[in-house]
């Protein structure tokens, strides 16, 4: 694990997180100081490359994050997540772990993904906020008795695709452009008692949708969201509705814009500190 680091005036804050939303390859960290207008900005990478290209784009300086300490980072384990009456995502590797969960718990679902995968554990505002959408779509749709299906584009730790799987989807798969987040997705549906989730590298831009599914989850980088709204737009099946995530409020107007041209209907945006998700469906 490296880190690249540099302070930054507080002001320029929300470009961070613009620059870096989405990105399944480098985990970005912002930390303040009282009573400064300096900020210091980390992005933590799987590679020394990766590091050394931002450090070549923004200056600062790479470290390199000796292992012991990145696993004692991780050992200090966010608090468990409850989505609606049905899931708990907790960071449980183990068997142990997991019994342990499942104790805490009992009338819950348990989502494990271990908090050292940087891709994505439910904690943040946007995926538990598509968690919980996701819980409300299923629950209508097992009330139909109809069989339904479900895509997780941009899937990070396949944390959504699980869920889909364990809330009854028929059939589910997710993709990611990044190899190391279909690896990861893979390890966690394994965990997770889902083997049957299906995970492929994929490319959205050049992506040519040959299924369609009832529900389309999308996490991807606003710019490509933009580009690639025609290819989502195809793979939502008749009926059925997309959801957008990881979208920061100042991208929010442009993107959505860009969707409505290409034939996007938002039903319903919900705003959760400076990200956007949205829900809607295929213009007929």
């Amino acid at each position: 694990m490296f880190v690249w680091s540099k302070l930054s005036a507080t002001k320029w804050s929300d470009a961070w997180e613009e620059r870096f939303a989405g990105s399944n390859d480098a985990t970005l960290v912002i930390s303040s100081f009282p009573g400064r207008q300096t900020i210091r900005v980390e992005v933590y990478c799987a590679t020394e490359k990766r590091a050394r290209a931002i450090q070549k784009e923004w200056g600062g300086s790479v470290r390199q994050l000796k292992q012991q300490n990145w696993a004692a980072h991780a050992s200090q384990a966010p608090p468990p997540v409850k989505v609606r009456e049905k899931f708990v995502v907790c960071t449980a590797r183990t068997n142990a772990e997991l019994t342990k969960a499942r104790k805490e718990f009992p009338n819950r679902e348990i989502i494990a993904v271990p908090a050292d995968m940087a891709f994505g554990t439910g904690h943040h505002a946007t995926t538990a906020t598509v968690l919980r959408l996701l819980v409300d779509l299923a629950e209508a749709l097992n009330k139909s008795g109809k069989p339904w299906s479900m895509a997780d584009l941009g899937c990070g730790s396949g944390i959504l695709a699980i869920a889909a799987s364990k809330l009854g989807a028929s059939r589910v798969w997710g993709c990611d452009y990044d190899p190391a987040a279909v690896r990861i997705s893979k390890e966690n549906a394994g965990r997770n008692g889902t083997p049957k989730v299906r995970f492929s590298r994929i490319d959205v831009l050049k992506w040519q949708p040959k299924q369609t599914w009832d529900i389309v989850a999308a996490n991807i980088f606003h710019d490509v969201l933009e580009a690639a709204f025609p290819q989502l737009l195809q793979s939502v099946a008749p009926g059925g509705v997309l959801m957008l995530s990881g979208i920061l409020r100042t991208q929010a107007k442009d993107c959505l814009a860009a969707g409505k041209r290409a034939g996007f209907v938002v039903q319903k945006t919900i705003t959760k500190g400076k990200w956007v998700t949205a829900l809607g469906t295929v213009r007929a």
